[in-house]
């Protein structure tokens, strides 16, 4: 079996590095890079995924859009196939109908970056490069993961989230140095943290939590599931929901005790005053005590005041998981968590204060020299709007309706033409029985994709595009220190074509084919990339191959690892609040938004407030008791390789945890096939009973792949059927997806 034709490669993904073993024109294997001390399991299903029944084989086109225009039928899977050159002039005719008929502002460009951790085959590049080439199109703002964050801590820090994520925060290496006590608001699961944008080689957060073990850290993780943090981490089960709450109880301890900072307040925040006039209860005659948390989250006063304590008497780092965010109201924790920690008085100190996302992606909490990464240019979008990215089902279903967004006030474009390349919102999206009423709305959906995703399924031309395993790019993430070369390990599968080419090839036909190209071919881009990428890293003192050598070498581990950086935004600012002033509009940390103010907004006020979610424990009722949290899957990206997956048997449907008080009642066990409904759809899920989880609450990860629509149970488990399609508020606009009640009953 050791012949000419089996060969040993290493190349680069979202979830990390691993070795491939191809045979003629097969993968056949896939093994764990051996530099990473914590491989993810994922890549073994590779080999089955990439050569899957469920690849798409070539260019298809639904019959009945081809013959009437027809958008209703949409997912029914009749469709032909024509030869490349007749599809490519058929999809080409039509963006060229729209954009003259209706304007570019018709077209909607949909992506979400998670199709490759190659530079130069980045589905979400190549797409926004393509349509801002032949005029433009409606962008998205933000994304599923921390749109809401995206939007309020702007106003809280004066800094873009990604930046305040990836540049002011602690390292791992620091916290284990510095960092007493580690508050976990959702936890920090090392499960998340397998993935990464542009890829993680080195898993890490598993094993710093072991070091975090070694130095006596108390490390207490509140949320409604245990294992959202590593073994050895001190539980504090808390209901979904009412995080905010138990903050503002702390913070009420802290005031009523005498432990707030109030130098530290005055002299690097402002609007505190109002802030505490509403903590004490004089403006709403509500004191935020512990007795009043205490039935809103399940946590006991006596545990309130206790942590409330050590928090204000030790190194403390609050840090918050990108799922706070994700619910009804997600503003409230983020800036709630950012006011706890200015009152503990930390925020700047090394190893205190406050940081979001520890454990979300792996490369938070890495160090690193700066260094840029490899970008295709995407030119200019003429077309001036954006929509926040939750809201594509409302942009569908409701054309020309005024929306508030972050201060001001829009109105959603009329959409003709959807076209998505690198993602499959029917995983992302909620509520997605009303996703699939949405969709039915455009005139044409063109979608990009190897796989016969739910989104491929309802879309009117589908190309076949291929996997980053059958086309040549380099493997660069700004949050890693290594280099790859990732070859083009089997010719492409089917009649596969990759984004460039199909996106080229449309180019050509609407007369702007240089303007896209530029004259080059992918591997001439990918060199002229690598050029500039190298002469950056040469300027700033780091050392790298040239294509040639790195071709040779597979991959190289970069000298740009700091075993612990400073952070100069928080430190500056610590240091010298008037000559390091933040971005906001008083130059402090705005406890209190004079900005968000005047938006007048009831569901996000000027300074962070208690607002229950209209779905949550607290609202549950006989028809819906149950409240469902959405988590990551671990055994995959997002719905990618979902194909191979369910074909595991028993693998499908997907496992959805229950306390066991809560089966009990319901006469449901391990390995039951259940059914989970509500008033938006019904999901089949199988069983498993524990006592890991908070009484009332269930947990059904995402990434199943939609199946029926409308009244017919989702078979694989989707909790998307079950979520609720509405913003997180007229501020954020995000995703509310851990904002949902359900029942369950055995099958």
């Amino acid at each position: 079996m050791d012949g000419e034709t089996r060969q040993r490669r290493v190349t680069s993904s979202h979830w990390g590095a691993f070795e491939v073993v191809t045979e003629g024109c097969r993968i056949i294997e896939a093994h764990p890079f051996g530099p990473d001390p914590h491989p993810p399991s994922i890549p073994a299903i590779l080999p089955a995924a990439v050569h899957h029944s469920s690849r798409v084989a070539r260019p298809s086109i639904r019959r009945a859009w081809l013959t009437t225009r027809d958008r209703t039928g949409r997912g029914d899977g009749d469709y032909v196939t024509p030869p490349w050159d007749e599809a490519l002039d058929i999809a080409a005719q039509e963006i060229d109908r729209i954009r003259k008929t209706h304007g570019n502002g018709a077209i909607y460009g949909g992506s979400y970056g998670w199709a490759s951790a190659g530079r130069f085959h980045h589905a979400q590049g190549q797409i926004h490069r393509f349509l801002n080439c032949i005029g433009g199109y409606v962008a998205s703002f933000g994304s599923y993961s921390t749109g809401c964050a995206q939007s309020i801590m702007p106003h809280v820090f004066g800094e873009n989230f990604l930046t305040l994520t990836y540049e002011a925060q602690d390292s791992f290496a620091t916290i284990a140095r510095h960092t007493e006590t580690l508050v976990m608001f959702g936890g920090i699961n090392p499960k998340n943290s397998q993935v990464s944008m542009g890829g993680i080689t080195e898993h890490q957060t598993a094993g710093w939590f072991d070091r975090f073990t070694e130095t006596g850290m108390t490390r207490v993780n509140i949320g409604p599931q245990r294992t959202d943090a590593p073994e050895g981490c001190d539980w504090l089960p808390c209901r979904p929901g009412s995080d905010t709450a138990l903050m503002l109880a702390l913070a009420h301890v802290l005031e009523t005790e005498g432990l707030a900072d109030h130098a530290f307040l005055d002299r690097y925040t402002v609007g505190y005053d109002r802030f505490r006039a509403y903590l004490m209860g004089e403006t709403d005659g509500t004191p935020k005590s512990p007795d009043w948390a205490a039935p809103l989250t399940g946590v006991a006063p006596a545990t309130i005041h206790d942590l409330a304590r050590r928090m204000a008497s030790t190194r403390t780092l609050i840090t918050v998981a990108w799922s706070l965010q994700r619910q009804e109201h997600g503003e409230q924790p983020y800036w709630m968590s950012a006011v706890l920690a200015a009152m503990l008085g930390q925020i700047g100190l090394p190893g205190g204060g406050v940081g979001y996302g520890y454990g979300a992606i792996g490369g938070i909490g890495k160090d690193f020299r700066p260094l840029g990464g490899l970008t295709l240019p995407q030119g200019t979008n003429a077309v001036p709007d954006v929509i926040p990215v939750a809201r594509v089902a409302d942009m569908l279903l409701h054309p020309g309706q005024p929306y508030d967004f972050n201060g001001q006030r829009r109105a959603y474009p009329d959409i003709r033409l959807v076209y998505w390349a690198g993602g499959n919102p029917f995983h992302h999206h909620q509520d997605l029985n009303r996703l699939h009423e949405a969709w039915t709305r455009p005139e044409t959906i063109i979608v990009n994709e190897p796989w016969w995703t739910a989104t491929a399924q309802r879309a009117d031309i589908v190309f076949p595009a291929t996997t980053p395993y059958e086309r040549e790019d380099i493997g660069r993430s700004p949050l890693d220190d290594y280099l790859f070369h990732m070859p083009a390990l089997i010719p492409p599968v089917g009649e596969a074509r990759d984004d460039y080419a199909i996106f080229a090839g449309l180019a050509e036909r609407l007369g702007l084919g240089v303007t896209f190209t530029e004259g080059r071919d992918p591997a001439q881009w990918i060199g002229h990339l690598y050029d500039g990428f190298q002469a950056r890293a040469t300027a700033a003192g780091v050392e790298v191959p040239t294509l040639d050598a790195l071709r040779a070498r597979n991959w190289i581990k970069l000298d740009i690892a700091a075993e612990e950086q400073p952070k100069p935004i928080l430190r500056a600012f610590r240091a010298d609040p008037d000559g390091a002033a933040l971005k906001t509009p008083s130059g402090r940390i705005e406890i209190f938004s004079a900005t968000i103010d005047s938006f007048g907004y009831d569901d996000c006020p000027g300074h962070p407030v208690w607002l229950p979610p209209k779905e949550w424990p607290g609202t549950a009722s006989t028809d819906a008791p149950l409240h469902l949290v959405s988590p990551q899957p671990g055994d995959k990206l997002h719905s990618q390789l979902e194909a191979a997956l369910a074909d595991i048997e028993g693998a499908r449907p997907e496992t959805i945890l229950i306390h066991e008080t809560d089966a009990a009642a319901r006469g449901v066990a391990t390995g039951d096939l259940v059914r989970a409904f509500n008033a938006r759809g019904a999901v089949r899920a199988r069983a498993r009973v524990t006592s890991d989880i908070v009484q009332g609450v269930v947990a059904l990860p995402t990434g199943a792949w939609f199946g029926a629509p409308g009244g017919n149970m989702d078979a694989n488990g989707n909790p998307n059927v079950l979520t609720r399609d509405v913003g997180t508020s007229r501020l954020g606009q995000g995703t509310s997806a851990h904002s949902a009640l359900v029942e369950v009953e055995r099958l």
